[in-house]
């Protein structure tokens, strides 16, 4: 199992390619081509946008379209899963199957869920459960609003 430890090593290696089990192989230098220097400092560098700035923060949910990873493409969200958390970033309640990965986050002193992109390994944010927000499955996917782009159906 690599640690996160080993993988924030492997991230500050320039000629690291990123390659996944799906098909996605690019380097740091293709991923800085195609990223803002916002997106590729959270999506490959595990960052955190500041909390209520986001594109996507306060939008209403919607009953039709996709939320994809920006780094990508690849469907993440059904815009039907968003709802109102109040927590500075877009929630989601639950991701299209397949969609994410998810793996232990002891940064900063604490335990999370991290979630990644399945495709891309594009790191998109926490997962939080038993916080008690009346959706279907009781959990927040608190996602960064600069990683996903809106596809309306």
């Amino acid at each position: 199992m690599i640690t996160r430890a080993v993988l924030l090593r492997i991230r500050t290696t320039r000629q690291f390619s990123y390659s996944l089990s799906k098909g996605m192989s690019k380097t740091e230098q293709e991923w800085r081509a195609i990223l803002t220097p916002e997106q590729f400092r959270i999506l490959r560098e595990s960052g955190t946008e500041r909390p209520f700035t986001g594109k996507y923060t306060d939008t209403p949910a919607s009953e039709k379209g996709v939320y994809e990873c920006v780094g990508c493409g690849s469907p993440l969200y059904k815009a039907n899963t968003k709802f109102q958390s109040s927590c500075g970033w877009p929630a989601f309640f639950e991701a299209i199957p397949g969609a994410l990965r998810t793996i232990e986050d002891r940064s900063f002193g604490m335990v999370r869920t991290e979630m990644r992109c399945a495709k891309c390994d594009g790191h998109l944010g926490h997962i939080f459960k038993g916080e008690g927000y009346n959706t279907p499955t009781d959990e927040r996917h608190c996602v960064n609003s600069v990683c996903l782009k809106f596809n309306p159906e």
